[in-house]
């Protein structure tokens, strides 16, 4: 009897951890950011390069926390923008206009008028169950204030400022060679037919010459607040006001300064070429899309690289075969080694912890290619949908388990 009763605990221990990984594999938690860029107002297509930008959407591996500011303009390049430090003009901007306090605020659905937060937003993004944490809220129990230490730990400290310094890379001399021919050819049609046909090859000529010729460099800084324990105390005690509260909401203004981003990391975009297969003569403002969404998709995947606390983590889809919907777009290569993880949930604090079980590797002939606008131009890998993986190491493996990159050595 005994037996069979070990062997049932063990049957249903690995039921409710295959369905609890399961029921993790469309929703999991992310890191959130917000991301601002720096336009050059005296450059060339700064407008449309700025209009690119506020069409672009926050990578899909984040969480989407952007605040009503998106664009910084200036009318110079920033001074030192290829070291690989924090430049002090971008670290002014964010400390100066209190960054750090306003994602906070975000966190907390903070009323501005009245100092009333709540833990909606929190409790979304950390899948918590919605009672039981409302629950422990309200009793002021222990296990209200490890969910508080938990969401604290892998949420709201896992939140980012991304900066692009964008700038517009004039390579069009060869295209402007081209362009000047088309013009000399329609004078030449013009003179031989009698019609005037030098405003139509001028306009094609300058398509040809931006098309041709149009590349972005972008270094782009990365930023995380800083949610360590004693700036947790600080809000939870002394601005956090779960109803209308005068002396909480000037606490809070008052030490806005409390908040404060810290610099992790920069990178710059190679300014590769991006093809513009796909796109249309007459959509100019598509190339410019095109060109600004990958070169910053190109730095968030290096910084991922670099920056431990900035990697991705997604859901396994499934394991017979091992697949996962994360590809080129997120940096991935043949070479590119993830960890397997097992979430685990502490069930007297509810605390989540993740634990490596397995390391796997794409095969280099299924990596999905997710870039923006890959399909339109017909990229290989383009429809998979997913990467599809080999296992390295480790034993089963169930959909939902998390996988996250291993930095190469």
């Amino acid at each position: 009897m005994k037996r069979h009763l070990f062997l049932l605990t063990i049957c249903l221990s690995a039921t409710l951890a295959i369905q609890a990984q399961q029921e993790t594999s469309a929703d999991y938690r992310r890191s959130s950011l917000y991301s601002v860029m720096v336009n050059h107002t005296d450059q060339k297509f700064a407008d449309e390069i700025k209009t690119a930008f506020l069409d672009m959407e926050i990578p899909d591996k984040y969480n989407d926390h952007d605040l009503s500011v998106k664009v910084l303009d200036m009318d110079k390049k920033l001074k030192g923008a290829k070291s690989d430090r924090e430049n002090a003009i971008i670290t002014d901007f964010l400390n100066n206009n209190n960054v750090g306090s306003r994602l906070v605020a975000k966190w907390f659905n903070r009323d501005a008028f009245t100092g009333q937060c709540d833990v909606e937003l929190v409790k979304e993004r950390g899948l918590y169950n919605a009672s039981e944490f409302d629950k422990a809220m309200a009793d002021r129990s222990q296990r209200a204030r490890a969910l508080l230490e938990d969401a604290g730990e892998d949420l709201i400290g896992n939140t980012f400022v991304l900066v692009n310094d964008i700038r517009y890379i004039d390579k069009s001399k060869k295209s402007k060679g081209f362009a000047t021919a088309l013009r000399v050819l329609g004078q030449v049609a013009g003179a031989a037919t009698g019609v005037n046909v030098s405003d139509l090859t001028d306009n094609l000529g300058d398509m040809i010459e931006t098309i041709k010729g149009f590349k972005v460099g972008i270094n782009t800084f990365l930023y995380q607040l800083v949610w360590d324990e004693a700036t947790s105390a600080t809000f939870y005690q002394n601005h956090f006001a779960a109803r209308p509260d005068e002396a909480k909401r000037q606490a809070f203004e008052a030490g806005r300064g409390t908040y404060k981003l810290k610099f992790v990391g920069k990178v710059e975009s190679k300014g590769s070429t991006t093809s513009f297969m796909g796109i249309k003569e007459n959509e100019p403002q598509v190339m410019v899309l095109k060109a600004c969404t990958r070169a910053i998709d190109e730095n968030v995947a290096d910084l991922g690289h670099e920056v431990e606390a900035f990697r991705v983590k997604v859901p396994l889809l499934s394991t017979e075969p091992l697949t996962a919907p994360i590809g080129m777009k997120e940096g991935i290569s043949k070479n590119s080694r993830f960890e397997v993880l097992e979430i685990n949930e502490d069930p007297q604090t509810g605390k989540r912890t993740y634990k490596r079980v397995g390391v796997i590797q794409p095969i280099s002939s299924l990596i999905w290619d997710n870039r923006f606008m890959a399909v339109e131009e017909g990229a290989p890998g383009a429809t998979l949908g997913h990467t599809t993986f080999k296992k390295v190491s480790g034993g089963d493996f169930y959909p939902g388990m998390l996988i996250r990159e291993i930095a190469s050595k």
